[in-house]
């Protein structure tokens, strides 16, 4: 019988939680507490807790937060940034509407940028390294710090798929969360992330407070709210309060969730293990912490495989099947990236979220091995 098993599901999330939520709606609404109040300051000063930093500061999307780094960054024409070639195309529109120009690196095995390949595309005119972190999993922060200390570059941290993922450093004998390594950490809060708004939302983190300032500032045309004054001509990308009030709640939630997911990304690899043609996410790399904000395999039947999965009643998402250079309007230089290509044509990521159940696991992983024959 052919089920139905959702990608996501976030009524299922609201009913676990309905109480709550529930709570924190009244409570906006019944004090009017719609911009620029409490609920946004409770969710920063405890999303910077988590992290690991000392600020935090709520904008409207993720792409805002990369925006807003870049131009804190005085990024700008005649600079360019280092960026994956393999990630959503907002890591390089950011790059792009701030005038500078994105040099794309290939991704290695883990989705994440090739570290071994940054060095070689630095130039004079280069002034960042964007760092993405795909699917729950860190980049090499590490020898990303290393690099940028060396060329003296600034480094943003789109961590966006990878809130409570971690790296621990050999050198130092610590441990940092995605997005507590670069001058800034980029969060997006659609409602597919780890942790999902109920609409659209974002945040930057930092340890630098004159970056926390002038992304509050900008954030609201310029305007400093205590005073009054104008700093510059900012943008319009608040964190709404009820959208922060929301995400307080969900907060409290995400270590278990995160551990949830560790469970469902073991059954999958105990499962599958044994198919030659289906490379899992799980890597040799003991110093990163995988949060699994996407399970994301590697088939080498590419579409067949993930078309079987769609007919038979599984959603999944193949991002990114074109890659983003591929694009003709974006007017990107594409030098050759393999592995991207590679990826793109395999890629394939199984339902993995905290509301699904164990017989939905298992109808997934009976499909998939259906379609190898086994």
């Amino acid at each position: 019988m052919i089920r139905k098993i959702r990608f996501v599901e976030p009524v299922k999330v609201y009913n676990m939680i309905k109480d709550e939520l529930d709570a924190a709606y009244f409570e906006v609404m019944s004090k009017g507490d719609l911009i620029d109040r409490g609920q946004l300051k409770s969710f920063e000063e405890n999303l910077a807790k988590f992290v690991g930093t000392k600020y935090a500061v709520g904008l409207n999307s993720g792409y805002d937060a990369l925006h807003m780094s870049l131009r804190a960054a005085k990024v700008g024409a005649g600079d360019e940034v280092i960026v994956p070639a393999h990630t959503f195309v907002a890591s390089c529109s950011a790059i792009v509407n701030v005038g500078a120009t994105p040099i794309l690196v290939d991704v290695g095995k883990d989705f994440n940028i090739d570290v071994d390949k940054i060095e070689e595309v630095i130039t004079p005119r280069t002034k960042a390294i964007m760092a993405v972190h795909l699917s729950g999993y860190m980049a090499d922060m590490v020898r990303i710090m290393e690099i940028a200390s060396k060329y003296k570059l600034i480094v943003v941290e789109d961590a966006c798929q990878s809130l409570g993922s971690s790296m621990y450093d050999e050198k130092t004998g610590t441990k940092r969360m995605a997005g507590a390594w670069g001058m800034t950490g980029c969060w997006s809060f659609y409602p597919f992330k780890i942790l999902g708004g109920y609409g659209d939302g974002g945040a930057i983190t930092t340890n630098d407070p004159d970056v926390a300032l002038f992304a509050t500032r900008m954030r609201y045309n310029g305007e400093d709210r205590d005073t009054g004054e104008y700093h510059g001509h900012g943008f319009t990308c608040l964190l709404d309060n009820m959208q922060a009030a929301f995400l307080d709640v969900k907060l409290l939630y995400l270590p278990s969730w995160i551990l949830k997911r560790k469970e469902i990304a073991e059954r999958y690899r105990t499962a599958l293990c044994d198919i030659p043609d289906l490379l899992l996410p799980h890597y040799n790399d003991l110093r990163r912490d995988h949060i699994y904000q996407n399970y994301t395999v590697r088939s080498k039947q590419g579409n067949a495989f993930s078309d079987f999965l769609k007919t038979n009643g599984i959603e999944v998402l193949t991002q990114f099947r074109k890659p983003y250079y591929k694009h003709t309007a974006l007017k990107l230089e594409d030098r050759g990236f393999p592995e991207t290509e590679a990826l793109s044509r395999e890629v394939c990521s199984l339902p993995m979220n905290v509301e699904i159940d164990n017989s939905e696991v298992d109808y997934v992983i009976e499909v998939v091995r259906k379609f190898y024959g086994k």
